[in-house]
């Protein structure tokens, strides 16, 4: 089968990628546009370490052919950063609160975290916890990783909202 070319909004940059029918959108990010940010864990949609943000909707990159993210704006975990030393207040918290451990979980984690802050502010324990339901962590760090969330919701969160 022919390649098809496909045009992908990656972090606010256009590509123009060639890609076989079957390939995934993990498999575009990393392979052919160095995203590595992105893993590749259990690759049948189980671990969550492959979730990026698809039209600002967490999906995992590993179930995804990247012909469905043609002209889709993708947010990768590269993304979120301003640069190097502005990190996103997700990424400042999982630092600050040692939610990182060993870091393979983490884009996935993260990018589960911030489709839940956009969608609600303000969570709960219990809704960070429900939030993060498609994504393992195998240190089982999970308590690190609710408290960061909650640490980046209060410092996120509008005026007045949260306290």
């Amino acid at each position: 089968m022919a390649k098809e070319i496909i045009e992908l909004i990656v972090n606010g940059d256009r590509y123009e990628v060639a890609v076989e029918p079957w390939r995934t959108l993990a498999e575009v990010l990393r392979e052919d546009l160095n995203l590595t940010g992105t893993k590749i864990g259990c690759n049948q949609g189980d671990c969550g370490a492959c979730t990026v943000l698809m039209e600002g909707r967490s999906v995992s990159s590993c179930l995804t052919l990247a012909a469905e993210a043609h002209q889709r704006e993708i947010v990768t975990i590269e993304g979120l950063a301003q640069g190097p030393e502005d990190l996103h207040p997700l990424q400042e918290a999982f630092v600050e609160h040692g939610a990182v451990q060993c870091g393979y979980c983490t884009p996935g984690m993260i990018l589960s975290a911030k489709h839940l802050l956009d969608h609600n502010p303000t969570p709960s324990e219990q809704e960070i916890r429900q939030g993060l339901s498609g994504n393992l962590c195998r240190c089982t760090g999970y308590s690190k990783i609710v408290e960061a969330i909650g640490a980046a919701a209060a410092k996120m969160a509008p005026a007045g909202e949260g306290e």
